[in-house]
C-alpha cells in the first residue's frame, strides 16, 4: 500500500508543472485582426505585451504610430510597441494597465485578461465604464522584436 501511496504521490507531482504552464499566458498571441501578433513577457513581477508583426509591417516594417491621438508619440515605431503593460495576478485572471490599440490610436488605462477554456485569451480594455473585449489566440512561433 505505502508503495502505491508512493506512486500517486510522484505522479501528482509529475502534473504540477503541466497544469502550470497550461496558465501561463507567456508567448506568442493572434489578435484577430490585421494579421496582429503581440508577444506577452515577463516585465518583472508583471506580464506586459508587445507588437510584433502585422500584415501592415510586413509591407512596411518601419511603420510608425499614427492613428494616435497624442501626436506626440506618433513617431513610435509599431513593431516592438509595448501595448500591454502591468498585468498581475494568474493563473487564469490578470489586471493591469495601461493597454494600447495600435490599429485605432485608442487606449486604456485599465485592462483585464483572462485565459478562457478553450485556451484562448480574453483582453478587456476598459476607459471609465465603457470596455471594449478581444479574444486573442495562441500561436506558435518565436518573436522577432529588432
Amino acid at each position: 500500500m505505502n508503495r502505491l501511496a508512493l506512486t500517486l504521490a510522484i505522479a501528482g507531482l509529475a502534473a504540477v508543472p503541466a497544469a502550470a504552464s497550461a496558465a501561463d499566458i507567456t508567448g506568442i498571441w493572434a489578435t484577430g485582426s490585421e494579421g496582429g501578433r503581440v508577444e506577452i513577457y515577463r516585465c518583472g513581477a508583471a506580464l506586459c505585451g508587445r507588437v510584433v508583426d502585422a500584415a501592415r509591417l510586413r509591407g512596411n516594417p518601419d511603420l510608425r504610430d499614427v492613428r494616435n491621438s497624442d501626436t506626440k508619440l506618433r513617431q513610435r515605431r509599431i513593431k516592438g510597441l509595448v501595448v500591454l503593460k502591468g498585468f498581475t495576478g494568474g493563473p487564469a485572471e490578470w489586471k493591469g494597465g495601461p493597454v494600447y490599440d495600435p490599429e485605432t490610436g485608442d487606449g486604456a488605462s485599465r485592462g483585464y485578461l483572462k485565459l478562457l477554456a478553450n485556451g484562448k485569451l480574453e483582453l478587456k480594455g476598459c476607459v471609465t465604464l465603457f470596455c471594449r473585449t478581444k479574444v486573442w489566440t495562441r500561436t506558435a512561433g518565436r518573436a522577432g522584436v529588432d
